[in-house]
Parts: structure tokens; C-alpha cells; sequence
């Protein structure tokens, strides 16, 4: 039997203007474990990282992308636990991504992943993402959009 490997995959962390403020989505967690995350999905055989993206966050969320920015942050994380849809994998790598697209409260979730979804500000997010490697991705996105981009 072979080793098991690190499925890869990408984290969309996912914004937008709303009222003067940059708000991100975060998605409540069914699938796997139970909990707060933004978009992030897997990197399909022969797929680019930012066509994942764009892939990801409308399968998760329904929005309209306007523009995808990529970051040099990356990792890899282990799985708590054996899942069964995904036998041969032990965890997973992740390059970021940051996603601007339009506010809007009409949201289409992905029902077998996800239950839920909240537009938040960074500290609001911050303190509701489960994952230590998803603030801080987070707070790398939004020290750039403070930098960087305009309402």
C-alpha cells in the first residue's frame, strides 16, 4: 500500500464592499467537522490553482468573482481524523487566495459542506474561523486590502 499524501487545495478568503467596510464571508462547516471557514476546495487533476479558486468560491457561494489576487502564503495541514471520501490523503496543502466579489445576501451554499453563512468584518471573522491557519491567513489578506484596495 502506498504512503498517504497531502491533497491539494487552495483558500479563498473571500470579500467585498459593503456600506465602506470590507466584508468577508465565512461559511459554517457541516462536512468533515463542525465550525467557521472561508471558501477553500481541492485543486482538480490538470486545474491552476487560480481556476480552482474561481471554481471553489462559486460551487461554495454563488458569487460573481471580480477580480482574484494570489499571495505567497502556503501550508499544509493533518485531517483530525480518516475520512472516508478521501482514502488516500492524510491532510492537506493549501496555496491563499484572496477573492473580491459584490456583496449580497442571496447566498448559494453548498448543502453537503456547508449549513451557513455570515458577511462579517475582520475581527468579527477572525474570533469565528475554527482554524489558526485560516486567521492568520485572514489577517494576511486584510493587512493587504488595508494597504492596497479601494473601496
Amino acid at each position: 500500500m502506498s504512503e498517504l499524501k497531502f491533497r491539494p487545495a487552495i483558500f479563498g478568503v473571500t470579500y467585498a464592499f459593503h456600506d465602506g467596510e470590507i466584508k468577508y464571508i465565512i461559511l459554517k462547516r457541516k462536512k468533515h467537522w463542525i465550525g467557521w471557514e472561508f471558501p477553500k476546495g481541492k485543486i482538480e487533476r490538470f486545474e491552476f490553482k487560480r481556476w480552482a479558486v474561481k471554481r471553489e468560491v462559486r460551487e461554495e457561494t454563488g458569487l460573481k468573482i471580480l477580480r482574484v489576487r494570489k499571495f505567497s502564503e502556503h501550508g499544509k495541514y493533518l485531517y483530525r481524523r480518516k475520512l472516508k471520501d478521501r482514502p488516500k490523503y492524510k491532510g492537506q496543502t493549501y496555496h491563499l487566495f484572496a477573492v473580491k466579489t459584490k456583496f449580497d445576501k442571496k447566498i448559494t451554499l453548498d448543502k453537503t459542506e456547508h449549513s451557513g453563512f455570515k458577511w462579517m468584518n475582520f475581527k468579527e471573522a477572525e474570533k469565528k474561523l475554527t482554524w489558526q491557519d485560516q486567521k492568520k491567513c485572514l489577517k494576511i489578506v486584510n493587512d493587504w486590502l488595508k494597504k492596497n484596495e479601494k473601496n
